[in-house]
């Protein structure tokens, strides 16, 4: 090994191999320069300078060192957050890329939603102009309609006008015909009343006609019934209040009793002046149904002065009735 070679080696344990190979050609040449004792001191000192500089460049460079394994440590973490954030990113980005698609299918649907609108508006912006046309044509209509129903109006004032006057010269009319209904009302009333009084005098009058037509029925029944139906009379015949099967009074005018073969028979009859079908009906329904369950045997018998109609008598007879006549007494 050369010297060089030697002083290289050596200053290879306190530097890195540039400096010593710098250190060495240094000493090398100054060696073969044949480098005074002063020098060579002087030469010491520099290599001494060089020494503590190479010195306090280990301190700085493990210094950098450790940063440069905290900026490893750092530059892990941040490999770790940028894979994170690349995985993170690479599922947002699907998630982006599924949104951008369902974006990209309802901006599609909302374009063919807007060409359909357009269509509708386009028809409708014809419809509008059509219907416009129809509006302005039912407008001038109108107008003129108006103008006929004005010079109506007027026409309709005009009569209205002389429909006022007849009006007035009718409630004057109302007037006096109300004021005549006035007194013709109390003339009417007088009247009624007067009508009234002729009614209750009527009315007794007709009562007292119905007495006297009984009182000549009661004496001369007895007689007639003999001829007529071989009824003896018991006693006298009579007006008389009898209890009936709801054990209420009724009034009988000719009441009596009568005897055939052995047979009882009650005789229960009544007078009108003028007899009808309805009279018969009354008779039957008000005094025989009343009186049919209290009394076994029930003789019927009407008495009249004349019927109302051809067929009463036989009307009667088909009910079980017997007429009587005042004519027979």
């Amino acid at each position: 090994m050369s010297k060089f070679e030697e002083i290289k080696e050596r200053l290879k344990l306190a530097f890195d191999e540039k400096q010593a190979e710098l250190l060495a050609e240094i000493i090398f040449k100054s060696y073969e320069n044949l480098v005074k004792v002063g020098d060579f001191s002087e030469l010491k000192e520099i290599v001494k300078t060089l020494a503590e500089a190479q010195k306090r460049t280990e301190e700085r460079l493990y210094q950098l060192v450790e940063k440069m394994e905290q900026l490893a440590e750092a530059q892990k973490k941040t490999e770790e957050r940028l894979e994170a954030f690349e995985r993170a990113t690479a599922e947002n980005f699907n998630k982006v890329w599924d949104a951008i698609n369902k974006l990209t299918e309802r901006v599609e649907q909302l374009a063919e939603a807007q060409r359909k609108t357009e269509e509708r508006l386009e028809a409708f912006e014809r419809a509008t102009a059509e219907n416009f046309n129809k509006v302005w044509d039912a407008i001038n209509n109108l107008t003129e309609r108006v103008d006929q129903l004005a010079e109506a109006q007027r026409k309709t004032e005009e009569r209205l006008n002389r429909l006022t006057e007849r009006v007035d010269q009718l409630a004057e009319a109302q007037r006096r015909a109300e004021e005549e209904i006035r007194l013709l009302t109390e003339q009417v009333k007088n009247l009624a009343i007067g009508l009234d009084r002729a009614n209750k005098q009527i009315g007794g009058l007709a009562n007292t006609i119905g007495y006297i037509l009984e009182n000549e029925a009661i004496k001369a029944l007895p007689k007639l019934l003999k001829r007529d139906h071989k009824l003896n009379v018991k006693g006298k015949l009579k007006r008389s209040f009898v209890l009936d099967k709801f054990g209420s009074y009724v009034e009988v005018n000719i009441f009596g009793e009568a005897f055939k073969n052995r047979t009882k028979y009650t005789i229960v009859g009544e007078a009108k002046s003028q007899l009808s079908k309805n009279d018969v009906d009354d008779f039957i329904r008000k005094k025989l149904k009343r009186l049919e369950e209290v009394f076994p045997k029930i003789f019927p018998v009407l008495v009249t002065h004349m019927i109302s109609e051809p067929d009463v008598e036989e009307y009667a007879k088909g009910k079980g009735v017997s007429i009587f006549y005042s004519y027979e007494f």
